[in-house]
Order: structure tokens, then C-alpha cells, then sequence
């Protein structure tokens, strides 16, 4: 299918949709030009309601004219010359999509169109989430927190990152120093890696219903529950080093000063305050302040694990009990994911 083969190739595609628009969400490989800006868009929009679709077109051409026009047509013209195969985009591939392939078109450039536009391309991209499940074989990788599960896993074939996708570790202290995407981008790139995921089986890491603020598809969290499960083994001390170097050393080389990461660190503390209790809330967030006194975090990382991560993840483990199938260091679940063969 060419929607099929759009989205897979991550088109590139200039979506010509307002900045409003784009921001709620777009697919994968597309950049943003718009043919009207967020204001110029609710003239049109007022137009048309009171005076009909011609009025509105009308309106549209007074106001991207002259400079305007110019600017927003080199803009289109520098990006098809570095991206030839780009395909346009607007809401449902009509009125928009078809005046600035026109005005392109008048000085030579040809460029396609998306039919049905932006709404034909996530309504593909849903239909495609609905139908993975079942469609081939999932297995699950698990583990305590701090294993290293997505580090193993981005290292086997077959696997899809929901936590990279989704630009979070999936916990109250997960939070990436960049945003998260929207759920409709979230869910455009899951389908889209979908689309190009051609491995006999399908490797996932174990996730709760959400990561961060966003939620795994229904119907893939409901297939997770059900498929084969790896788990990941550590012990406590190699996993608090991790920990330490994720969440502590990679913000703090990425520039985070140490009193913000402390705020940071502790805010996501007490978040999980009374779930923690308040004594070894305190005694966490003591220790919390004197890794960064010191320097030396794992204390309050050991102490984090034992009292709060790792009985959570064990009374959710004994669930799995029954689809384990394999168990071990790092080095073996790498070399069992490598060989694994879905019976």
C-alpha cells in the first residue's frame, strides 16, 4: 500500500498544517511548513463560517501573498531540494495540499501529494497497532530495576524500545531532561517501527499500562500479559552503579547542575512519599542529600531499591511465575535473546 510505504520510508513528507495543528501531533519524518500560520488559519476559519468556502479561499490568497507567499515558497522549494522524494500533507490531502502543489507546480516543481492527507496517515497508524498483536510471536524481557534491561535490549535483534519511543525509563524517577512526545506522535512511531519490524518475533520490555504520562496501546499491553517472559538478573550493587550512572552522571554531563538534579531527584522522592512511608522516605532523602555532598550515590540508590523497586517488582513477578522461560546474567539473556527460536 502507499500509505504502507510512506510511513516506512518516514516519507519525508512537509506537512503543511498550521503550527497548532502539528504541534498536537505528526508522523514520522514530516517537518512543519505551513501554508497559513495559527492566525491566519482562524481568519480563513471564521471566513468560511460566515461567508462560505469561496470567501475563505479568497481570504487565504490575501494573506499569504507578496513577501509572504515568497518566503513560505522558498521554504518549500529549499526543502524539496534537499528531499526530492517528499511527499505534502495537510488535514485530509485537499484544499491546502493541492494550492501549494499547484503554486509549485507553476515554477516547475513537481512534488506529491498524501491522499487523504494527515488523517488518512494516523488512521493507518492505529489500524496497525490494533492488528500486531497476534500477528507473530512477543516475548518479554524482565527484571529488577537497574539490570539493564533496555541496554540488553537494543543490543538483540527484533526488539522495539517503548521506553526510548516514548522518551522515558517508566518510572517515578524516569523523567528525561527533554519532553516527552505527544501520544499521538508516540503512537505514529510505535506503528511506524511496527511497519518496518520484518524479525520472526517481536522483543519487548516489560512495561507498566503507562511510561511516563503516556500509554502503551490496550491491546499491546493485554498481548505483553500474555507472552513468554526473560528475566534479567543482577545483584543489588551492579544495579545501584547503573542506576547511578543513568540518572545521575549522563544529566550531569549533559549539563544539569548538581542542585538542580538534586531538586529533581528528590521532587520524584516525594512523589512516591507515601507509598514509601515517612521513615524511610526520610532516611532516603537524608542519604539523597549526602550523595551529593559527597559524591557517592549508591546508598540512597541501595536503600531506594530494597525498601520501594524491588518488592513492588517481585509481588509483580510472582504473576509471571508461570511464563518465565529463561533466567540470567546479562551475558546469557544476550545470548538467549540471539539464539531464541519461538516454538
Amino acid at each position: 500500500k502507499l500509505l504502507d510505504r510512506l510511513l516506512a520510508g518516514r516519507g519525508p513528507f512537509i506537512d503543511l498544517r498550521a503550527p497548532a495543528e502539528f504541534s498536537l501531533g505528526a508522523v514520522p519524518g514530516a517537518v512543519n511548513l505551513p501554508l497559513l500560520s495559527d492566525d491566519e488559519r482562524h481568519q480563513v476559519g471564521l471566513t468560511y463560517k460566515e461567508q462560505g468556502q469561496a470567501a475563505a479561499i479568497a481570504r487565504g490568497e490575501a494573506l499569504v501573498a507578496g513577501a509572504i507567499k515568497e518566503e513560505r515558497m522558498a521554504a518549500w522549494r529549499q526543502f524539496i531540494g534537499s528531499n526530492p522524494s517528499a511527499w505534502l500533507y495537510c488535514w485530509r490531502g485537499g484544499l491546502r495540499s493541492s494550492t501549494v502543489q499547484g503554486w509549485l507546480r507553476a515554477e516547475g516543481i513537481a512534488i506529491d501529494r498524501v491522499p487523504g492527507g494527515f488523517k488518512a496517515l494516523r488512521q493507518r497508524c492505529l489500524a496497525l497497532l490494533d492488528s500486531a498483536p497476534g500477528s507473530k510471536p512477543w516475548l518479554i524481557l524482565g527484571g529488577r530495576t537497574g539490570t539493564g534491561k533496555t541496554v540488553v535490549l537494543n543490543e538483540v535483534p527484533g526488539s522495539i524500545d517503548l521506553e526510548g519511543l516514548a522518551n522515558h525509563r517508566g518510572s517515578a524517577f524516569g523523567g528525561a531532561l527533554s519532553p516527552q512526545p505527544t501520544p499521538v506522535n508516540f503512537e505514529n512511531a510505535l506503528a511506524v517501527d511496527w511497519l518496518n519490524h520484518s524479525h520472526g518475533h517481536l522483543l519487548l520490555e516489560d512495561e507498566s499500562r503507562t511510561i511516563g504520562r503516556l500509554a502503551v496501546p490496550p491491546g499491546w499491553h493485554a498481548a505483553m500479559q500474555t507472552a513468554p517472559v526473560v528475566i534479567l538478573e543482577a545483584d543489588l550493587e551492579s544495579r545501584a552503579v547503573h542506576i547511578a550512572a543513568e540518572y545521575v552522571d549522563e544529566p550531569l554531563a549533559a549539563g544539569m547542575s548538581e542542585e538542580a538534579l538534586a531538586e529533581r531527584l528528590q521532587g520524584a522522592l516525594d512523589r512516591i512519599q507515601r507509598r514509601l512511608g515517612g521513615l524511610r522516605h526520610r532516611q532516603v532523602s537524608e542519604q539523597l542529600a549526602e550523595g551529593f555532598r559527597t559524591g557517592a550515590h549508591q546508598a540512597w540508590i541501595q536503600s531506594l531499591l530494597s525498601f520501594y523497586y524491588d518488592p513492588m517488582y517481585d509481588y509483580q513477578l510472582e504473576k509471571k511465575e508461570r511464563r518465565i522461560i529463561f533466567r540470567g546474567d546479562r551475558q546469557a539473556v544476550r545470548e538467549f535473546l540471539t539464539a531464541y527460536q519461538p516454538r
